[in-house]
């Protein structure tokens, strides 16, 4: 079997949910109780994202496809004490050692399609039982050295081509979280679901997808989603445009359907009766196609996912 590769100074084994101590597990910080794996309550992952689409009627560019989905989504304690080596230099210009810790998860995705449709109707939208998603990461609690209370950071790997660093503050709640409301409709553009040009969101708005999706407001379905009496939550937002984020994307994305920016919100609800619940709301904006506002630049098309999921 090849060994995994080392960290500087020592090797860090793998250390699973199971074989991990109390003590590594609270190391972790905010991210402690994500550690195992979790499975979507059945039927409660959602999907919405725009695509260029050539052949629509009439010439119609883009087409919107929405999935609902179960996902397994599973976290393994790499370790908790990863060092980054720096230095300091007081005012008197002593240099002192000044290595920054991090406990570290890494996080693997797998998202199986339960039904989808599109509008315009481009005949691709897919099969029930379809893999639609596997994403490979990390998140890191950066327990010291913060920069500007920045604690928290994940790093994805998507297989379209797709890198991705978001950093974020970690807060812990009493009770349920309050689910902000959120629009799925497009940014950079004038025209309202009045509007032809807006006709596939305006159709699914009308006649939601599988009767209840409606992806001009997708958070809705994740209020009231958790069962049983919350009493503790930890909120693990993060944001690909704060300090040295980003995302990086193959060519062949940058030109047709940039992801250009990704936000989302973890929340880890613990009920009454101790069991764990997590929800996630994810925007990835993708851009393509001239704004028509008057501004630069070009639309901003928002790629959403959420779901509920319970820790097995």
């Amino acid at each position: 079997m090849p060994m995994r590769p080392t960290f500087p100074g020592q090797l860090r084994a793998r250390v699973t949910a199971d074989a991990a101590t109390d003590d590594q597990l609270k190391q972790l910080g905010p991210l402690e109780q994500l550690v195992g794996t979790w499975h979507s309550l059945p039927g409660h992952g959602w999907n919405v994202i725009a695509l260029p689409f050539a052949t629509g009627p009439g010439g119609f560019n883009y087409r919107v496809l929405c999935n609902q989905y179960d996902e397994t989504l599973s976290f393994t304690k790499v370790g908790t004490d990863v060092p980054n080596r720096g230095i300091a230099v007081d005012a008197s210009g002593a240099v002192t050692e000044a290595d920054q810790t991090l406990a570290v998860l890494d996080y693997d995705q797998e998202v199986t399609q339960i039904l989808a449709a599109d509008r315009p109707d481009s005949g691709k939208a897919g099969a029930p039982d379809l893999a639609i998603h596997h994403e490979a990461g990390l998140w890191l609690h950066m327990s010291d050295r913060q920069t500007e209370g920045l604690n928290i950071a994940r790093l994805a790997t998507i297989p379209h081509g797709d890198s991705v660093l978001a950093l974020g503050k970690s807060a812990v709640i009493d009770g349920p979280p309050t689910i902000p409301d959120l629009s799925g409709l497009p940014q950079g553009i004038t025209d309202t679901l009045n509007d032809a040009y807006l006709e596939p969101y305006a159709f699914f708005h009308q006649q939601p997808f599988a009767g209840i999706f409606d992806p001009t407001r997708p958070n809705e379905l994740l209020k009231g989603a958790v069962p049983g009496d919350v009493v503790r939550t930890v909120e693990l937002p993060v944001d690909s445009t704060a300090q040295t984020g980003g995302i990086t994307n193959i060519p062949f994305v940058v030109k047709q359907a940039n992801a250009a920016t990704m936000k989302s919100t973890f929340w880890i609800q613990e009920t009454a009766d101790g069991s764990l619940f997590l929800q996630y709301s994810q925007v990835v904006m993708l851009a393509f196609f001239p704004r028509n506002d008057g501004m630069p630049g070009l639309i901003q098309w928002p790629h959403v996912s959420i779901n509920t999921l319970k820790k097995a």
